[in-house]
């Protein structure tokens, strides 16, 4: 069999999260990311699922939710994505933790990775997160968006993902297998001292880089974890080609799923994590023209004809808007 396209790295990641209002003031308001897509969980149209990302909604750039209230806390551990990372460009850590401070934002001290320097928070239900200054070249393909932070600050998609695994070694022939390719290892700093992170880097500009570690603390899904990490598999071709090698490693990956903005297909990789390929299109601009991006609920598909039985049973939240613009100085 041939091997598939390599992918270009990570299309976005989706976590459990508690008051949807909670989450949508602190990611779009405290974080500065827009809320391209406001819509429902599609397994459980009873739940909001809310996309935040870039100005266009960039593949790379979607950290989305579903905001399960009554779902207890979760606990991270072995068989997740422990940490999700962000890039921002050079010299924004500054601003950035006094930004956490104005508005009472959880955040440990900075660590050095790999030669990149690090900013560690949590999101209001815990949700480990970070910041890391890079480089952002003048082609980049993310477009920031500017409401609530300047530009020279404002979060520029993915950095990275962080896997907790009990045993590496079969995940890390997975990611060489989905075309990831070894980029080095160092002693953690950090919360795990002491333990071996190994860094896997992607081909694209964006969401590169899947760091793999060592682990056997225990895990519960709920409030503050990541339920799964989708990677781009730009084309149907692509996430055929994808999807059988991943099946000829002996998992289980699903049949393609249509989710209206990409098409899908899931599998649990060896130590547990819910990955995700994701195509590229048709995008989130599919139903909603690029100005009024998450400006509505959007129901897709056989769920339109139940919107007034679906909006009667979601909560009402409001999109924070800016008072006024932050100036770039």
């Amino acid at each position: 069999m041939a091997d598939p396209n390599p992918t270009p790295g990570i299309h976005h990641v989706t976590c459990i999260a508690g008051d949807p209002q909670r989450n949508l003031d602190f990611w779009v308001e405290t974080l500065g990311l827009r809320l391209v897509k406001r819509s429902i969980n599609q397994d459980d149209p009873g739940t909001y699922h809310f996309f935040f990302a870039d100005a266009e909604g960039t593949p790379g750039t979607s950290m989305t939710f579903f905001p399960w209230d009554d779902m207890r806390p979760g606990k991270v551990g072995s068989g997740q994505v422990a940490r999700t990372a962000f890039r921002v460009p050079e010299g924004s850590l500054d601003y950035w933790e006094e930004r956490f401070d104005e508005y009472d934002v959880e955040y440990d001290a900075r660590v050095t990775r790999f030669g990149e320097t690090v900013l560690p928070f949590r999101d209001p239900d815990g949700l480990p997160v970070e910041l890391v200054e890079v480089e952002i070249p003048d082609d980049d393909p993310t477009v920031p968006w500017t409401e609530f932070v300047p530009e020279r600050y404002a979060i520029r998609g993915f950095h990275s993902v962080t896997l907790w695994l009990t045993d590496p070694d079969p995940t890390k022939r997975l990611l060489r297998t989905m075309g990831l390719e070894e980029a080095g290892s160092e002693q953690s700093a950090g919360d795990t001292p002491g333990d071996t992170r190994t860094r896997f880097a992607a081909a694209g500009p964006v969401g590169q880089y899947v760091d793999v570690l060592p682990t056997v603390e225990a895990s519960r899904q709920g409030h503050g974890t990541v339920h799964h990490v989708a990677f781009q598999t730009p084309t149907d071709d692509d996430q055929e080609a994808m999807r059988k090698a991943v099946r000829s490693m002996g998992l289980r990956p699903t049949q393609q799923i249509d989710r209206h903005w990409f098409r899908s297909v899931y599998f649990r990789e060896f130590d547990g994590v819910l990955f995700e390929l994701a195509t590229s299109d048709p995008g989130y601009t599919d139903d909603e023209p690029l100005d009024e991006l998450g400006g509505r609920l959007v129901l897709p598909g056989k769920f339109e004809a139940r919107r007034d039985e679906i909006e009667a049973n979601l909560p009402d939240v409001t999109i924070p808007e800016p008072e006024s613009v932050e100036a770039d100085d």
